[in-house]
This record gives C-alpha cells, structure tokens and sequence, in this order.
C-alpha cells in the first residue's frame, strides 16, 4: 500500500516537530507535509506556485489559528470548492470556543479535536488520529 499523504496546517513550531515525530513512529506509512497558513494551504491543495507537484492529500489536520488566512477561512473554502470537498478535514486547535465547534462543523469538517497542553496527552491524540483516520477510515483516493 503506498503512503497515506497528509496535510498539516499549523504555524506552532513545537506541534510540528510532535507531530512528526507522533506519525514517524506510527504504524502507517505516511508522509507529512507542512504548511504554516491558510494561504499556503489551498495554493498546496491547488497546486499553485511552489506547491505544483504537490501531492492530493488523504488528509488534512487543520489549526483554527493561523496567520494570513485563518483556519475558519481556510475550512470554509476547502469544503465550498467542488475538487477539495471530499478531503477529509480533522480541526486540530486549543480552541475550547464553543462557537469555534459549531462553526467548524457547519463549515463541515469531519472532527473537531482540542489540543491538549501536555505533551504526553498532545503525542496521545496524535496517534489517536493516526489510529482512527488511517487504520478504520476507508478514504477516498
């Protein structure tokens, strides 16, 4: 089976680097590719400007708190536009908001997932969304 591509959305350094290695030492192949904001984030999934080659990813973990283009913004427009809709998308965010919850799901994202602050927990969930979204998840290719 050939690597399950992921998209992460997200502008902390430190929930990158664990991240990576969350899904590094995970049971499925992946691979990870890193984006820090919602404008960079749909000219990946466009395949616009340096993101040309990029691949479609299988898919996508999605920070609410992003420079430039917020995640809200980025959400709303990834699930309006016919050719991205049908990624799914796992909002990944220390927004305990409960409007962030609500809006995020009537932008349509799959989950809403809260980061927690502890490193061992933050590592958990990681693997947690590894375990569910590409080991019990059939995507769509």
């Amino acid at each position: 089976m050939s690597a399950v591509e992921i998209l992460l959305v997200e502008d902390n350094p430190g929930d990158v680097r664990l991240t990576k290695e969350a899904l590094r030492d995970g049971r499925v192949k992946n691979n990870l590719h890193v984006v820090v904001d919602g404008v960079a984030a749909l000219a990946f999934l466009r395949k616009e400007g340096e993101y040309h080659a990029a691949p479609r990813p299988d898919l996508i973990l999605l920070d609410l708190n992003l420079p430039r283009k917020n995640g809200r913004e980025t959400l709303a427009e990834i699930k309006s536009d016919p050719e991205l809709r049908t990624i799914p998308v796992v909002v990944l965010t220390t927004s305990m908001d409960e409007q962030d919850v609500l809006r995020a799901y009537e932008f349509n994202a799959n989950c809403y997932i809260n980061k927690p602050v502890d490193l061992d927990q933050f590592l958990q969930v990681i693997r947690s969304i590894e375990d569910f979204w590409l080991t019990i998840v059939r995507l769509p290719r």
